[in-house]
């Protein structure tokens, strides 16, 4: 295959994949969360139902809740023994459709205990009543799994990381930039999720994608701009953006009552498990093929691409908002 051929058969397919990315729409950036609700009717009966956030749609067959030893369940209810609802409650099928499974329990006390199971973590243990008896270290491990999770399966995130890429380059001033984008987002995520800050996620999602955007057109721009010369400052303020996002998914997955901090600061060390992932797996692929004459040719129609759809999503957003 000569280069031309295959100049073009890389366009196409990248054409493919940022017109499927775009087919994402104003929610490119959230979990896909399941609900699994439970409310408390008797001591040891209980009334159960799935749902998912802000959308009224049906859960595939596949996801099947498996209850603790002695308990029963019909289609509405769920009935148990001596012991209550306590023991291994697990569900099947994490990770097909649905990333994770947000378990929610109403107790008679007016109590509610939230749970996440996910993929890597598809269980929980119960103690049959209110009492949240998980160890910092199991509340360590889920929140930092979502977190990775989070910011892997996040595509408008990971695109601003990568636009950041491109405009700064794999140097020095890539650990001032990348870093002020962590330590605005961090900012932003904790304020957030313990109340300081909010924000409706309409505008916030419409920002993150205008960021994206922006970011692409100055990667493009060879002048000496603001933004070439203090690329740390532009991912400082749009850090602060984006940790709202990331506090978004977190408000849907909640934070246990007990070691909120611990979850807090894990999910966050998720997320930034994940941006450094990204980073080294780019900064590979760049020592692979910088001996190559069509890189930049490439960079151009990659940058091209990547603020196609991010002008789509835009614009998506803002429809939504004044829809």
């Amino acid at each position: 295959m000569n280069f031309f051929h295959f100049w073009q058969r890389f366009q196409r397919l990248v054409l493919a994949f940022f017109l499927l990315a775009g087919s994402a729409g104003t929610s490119a950036h959230e979990m896909t969360l399941a609900d699994l609700s439970l409310r408390q009717v008797a001591p040891k009966e209980f009334s159960w139902s799935w749902g998912v956030p802000g959308k009224n749609t049906p859960i595939s067959e596949d996801m099947k809740p498996v209850w603790p030893e002695g308990c029963t369940a019909d289609a509405k209810m769920v009935r148990c023994g001596e012991r209550g609802l306590a023991g291994n409650l697990s569900v099947q099928g994490i990770g097909n459709n649905y990333s994770a499974v947000i378990l929610r329990i109403n107790w008679q006390d007016a109590q509610q205990s939230v749970h996440t199971l996910s993929k890597n973590r598809p269980s929980v243990q119960l103690f049959g009543s209110s009492r949240d008896e998980r160890g910092a270290l199991e509340v360590a491990q889920t929140y930092a799994l979502l977190g990775l999770e989070h910011i892997l399966s996040g595509i408008d995130h990971l695109l601003f990381v990568v636009t950041l890429l491109f405009l700064v380059g794999f140097n020095r001033k890539l650990v001032v930039t990348v870093t002020s984008f962590t330590v605005a987002h961090s900012l932003t995520l904790a304020a957030s999720a313990l109340g300081a800050l909010t924000l409706r996620p309409p505008p916030v999602e419409a920002v993150i994608a205008l960021s994206i955007v922006l970011v692409s057109i100055e990667a493009l721009n060879n002048r000496d701009t603001v933004t070439r010369r203090r690329p740390e400052i532009v991912a400082f303020l749009f850090g602060l953006v984006h940790g709202l996002g990331f506090a978004g998914a977190l408000k849907e997955i909640g934070l246990p009552d007990n070691h909120a901090s611990v979850a807090l600061l894990t999910f966050n060390l998720g997320v930034e498990a994940g941006q450094l992932l990204v980073i080294a797996l780019a900064w590979g692929l760049v020592l692979g093929l910088q001996r190559f004459k069509w890189i930049p040719p490439l960079r151009k129609v990659t940058l091209y691409a990547i603020g196609s759809v991010s002008v789509f999503w835009t614009f998506s957003r803002l429809a939504t908002i004044a829809a």
